[in-house]
């Protein structure tokens, strides 16, 4: 496949840039959302919220202007608040690091009370849960929303201290600090003029699963404007066979491999790598053990719900596909057993859904069931498993890729072609989907 923007992409470059940069931001931020009004109900019940990322403070914004007379607690340690979207721009050299980066504090409502700390366990049967800083705290209602753990652990020999320390190592999910040296890890590999580049997918569900696609993507484009793009081997681990869960995508993705030379490894799993050494050891599905010496490697961690969730009873019974994950409803997103408890983001059990995109959708979704229950009404709003992930697919073009159950497609543009490259997907990836995002948080959108 060629690199160039096809007239049908120009064209439509054409329109974005007829439309203003004004209405290209509203138009992400509305259609991709729908509308936040929500009824306002007088209640004078204690919710808290365990969690102050993307989902935890989308829905304190939008309690406080909704309960009025409601007790707001929620739960985090974390000081600084990171727009995650922008990590692969981080990694991929486009972006600097400080325009991901902005304070926890800034995004909570004045008449929210912020607890400094972690919930370290859920105890739903006597409505409390217990907080790093030892208190225990009582509610009314619990929205969880803390996210999920990345497990490194699980892969021997691996370290996120070994991350952009010469050794090859690059993560983009470690950290925003992880993100930054992994461009320079991919720099020094690119500076040697040859080697193998090693990008894995975990054998979990995982946040934003474009993001390991995306890194390969960049790299190649950087690798393809060195000039010694055949010097380099670049080759792509699945644990599933699969590299995106849309039939339309993964075929996509396996032929542009292909065109780009990336030797792909299906049903290969990492389990340990030798950062002195530089090799990976892997599992493979029916045959036996490998290891692969490399230049660089993209390590992408097993990821569960965090381990207070797995130790309480809100997670899936242990026969459940989504074991390692919070239960609940994935069109009401409340709990089953426990109805004074919701969930959002990524700690829910979902064929899907672990993208800041979904949270947009959710959080409208449980805000107003919420509303609904606290006044003993039906639930009157379903969750379509609306996800979205504009999928670099170099520097410069990307795909926007909208989805819901059953890998139904779910365009939101008519001016975009959601099975065809474009400039105009970077420039929404690149430059309009953090302020859609800062809405969200704000609970406007």
């Amino acid at each position: 496949m060629s690199s160039k923007l096809s007239p049908k992409a120009n064209e439509r470059r054409r329109d974005l840039l007829k439309l203003g940069l004004g209405a290209a931001v509203a138009a992400p931020v509305l259609s991709l959302t729908g509308n936040a009004a929500a009824n306002t109900v007088q209640t004078n019940a204690h919710i808290v919220i365990s969690g102050a990322g993307a989902g935890g403070i989308a829905m304190a914004n939008r309690f406080a202007r909704s309960l009025p007379g409601a007790r707001i607690t929620i739960i985090d340690a974390r000081e600084d608040h990171h727009y995650q979207p922008g990590w692969t721009l981080v990694a991929s050299g486009v972006w600097n690091k400080e325009k991901t980066i902005s304070k926890t504090g800034e995004w909570i409502p004045s008449r929210v009370n912020w607890v400094r700390g972690m919930v370290t366990e859920y105890d739903p049967d006597n409505n409390s849960v217990t907080v790093s800083n030892g208190e225990t705290i009582n509610y009314d209602y619990l929205i969880v929303a803390c996210g999920l753990e990345l497990r490194f652990d699980r892969i021997e020999g691996m370290d996120t201290n070994l991350i952009g320390q010469g050794k090859g190592v690059g993560s983009v999910y470690a950290s925003i600090d992880a993100a930054a040296v992994t461009y320079d890890e991919i720099s020094r590999w690119i500076q040697k003029g040859s080697g193998t580049g090693l990008f894995n997918l975990p054998p979990t569900a995982l946040k934003c699963a474009g993001a390991p696609l995306k890194m390969t993507f960049t790299t190649l484009s950087r690798l393809e404007d060195s000039g010694r793009r055949n010097q380099f081997n670049v080759e792509f681990m699945t644990p599933s066979g699969g590299l995106f869960g849309v039939p339309f995508y993964n075929d996509f993705v396996k032929q542009r491999f292909t065109d780009q030379g990336v030797t792909r490894n299906d049903f290969w799993t990492l389990k340990g790598i030798d950062a002195d050494a530089k090799k990976a050891y892997y599992s493979v599905r029916d045959g036996e053990d490998q290891v692969k010496d490399y230049e660089f490697i993209h390590v992408v961690p097993p990821m569960t719900a965090p381990d207070a969730i797995l130790n309480s009873p809100l997670k899936f019974a242990d026969d459940s596909p989504f074991k390692d994950w919070m239960e609940v409803d994935r069109e009401t997103l409340q709990n089953p057993n426990y109805p004074n408890v919701w969930g959002i983001g990524d700690v829910m059990g979902m064929p899907s859904n672990k993208t800041a995109a979904s949270v947009k959708m959710q959080a409208g979704v449980l805000e107003q069931n919420f509303l609904a229950h606290l006044q003993g009404q039906p639930l009157p709003a379903r969750h379509n498993g609306y996800t979205s992930c504009p999928l670099i697919t170099g520097i410069g073009k990307a795909m926007l890729v909208e989805f819901g159950w059953d890998s139904k497609l779910l365009p939101s543009f008519s001016f975009i072609d959601p099975k065809e490259e474009s400039w105009t997907v970077w420039v929404m990836k690149e430059r309009m989907l953090r302020p859609a995002y800062f809405a969200m948080l704000e609970g406007k959108i």
